[in-house]
């Protein structure tokens, strides 16, 4: 394994997982589209509660970047609330799913495949607003995500973003809960790491700190202005019903 190219083997497993029907590869209906034209939607960031609608900008002409965010559930929404949307994913299926709801639906998006990773293909000062969902557990490092973002959003343009805060990779059985891994989790660098996640198929994942998720935040410029936490979805193990594992941010360009 040539880990340089780690991140399109996850790209890989994505297409698979997409293929095979995970719930974040499955898009909204052609009712939920219409829902949202009324007023009535809501997107994820983590895995069970809506973001806030307040901590979204007006959504009418805002242009907004969907970053790692393919699939066919969050773009199709804000460009029902008459956003101009881009989506930027690595995922060859996850970005079909954005083309075929808008071409069911009728409406504009740019479709941009990338790795996040690398310097994003945007001019400075952009976006509105960047949408983030939980993916960044998929990279080795952070920071430099959080700076491109601050990079190419507009001033007083948000980040909302979704992440792993790190409990979920401290097991390798949800079921019997006993602490096997040491944080941080890294496959490129703990060849045990590399092993559990080969056997299961689960690609290249990484624990990251709060250090680097909101102290890399605050580092690359933004301002925090409000956090949630969340907990995973029922029938992903026994840790859902002990603690939150994920968490969402809204941070602000000023």
């Amino acid at each position: 394994m040539d880990f340089k190219s780690y991140t399109q083997e996850n790209s890989k497993i994505w297409d698979r997982w997409a293929e095979e029907g995970i719930e974040w590869s499955v898009p909204v209906t052609h009712e939920e589209f219409e829902q949202a034209k009324t007023g009535v939607w809501g997107v994820y960031l983590t895995p069970t509660k809506f973001v806030p609608k307040e901590w979204f900008p007006p959504m009418k002409g805002a242009r907004v970047l969907g970053l790692a965010s393919g699939g066919g559930q969050q773009m199709p929404v804000f460009a029902a609330l008459g956003a101009i949307c881009t989506v930027f994913d690595y995922s060859d299926q996850q970005l079909a799913r954005e083309k075929t709801v808008a071409e069911r639906e009728g409406y504009e998006i740019e479709i941009i495949k990338g790795d996040m990773t690398k310097p994003l293909p945007f001019a400075d000062d952009s976006f509105d607003l960047i949408f983030h969902p939980v993916s960044n557990c998929y990279v080795e490092q952070v920071e430099p995500i959080w700076r491109e973002c601050y990079r190419i959003l507009k001033k007083g343009g948000i980040l909302l973003a979704g992440m792993d805060n790190g409990l979920n990779f401290l097991f390798n059985d949800f079921d019997a809960l006993v602490v096997e891994n040491k944080l941080p989790f890294n496959p490129l660098k703990n060849p045990e790491h590399y092993e559990l996640l080969m056997k299961d198929g689960d690609g290249f994942q990484f624990s990251h700190s709060l250090e680097e998720q909101i102290g890399g935040q605050l580092k690359a410029g933004f301002r925090l202005t409000d956090l949630m936490d969340d907990y995973d979805r029922p029938g992903n193990g026994q840790l859902c019903e002990y603690a939150p594992t994920y968490i969402m941010t809204r941070a602000v360009k000023e």
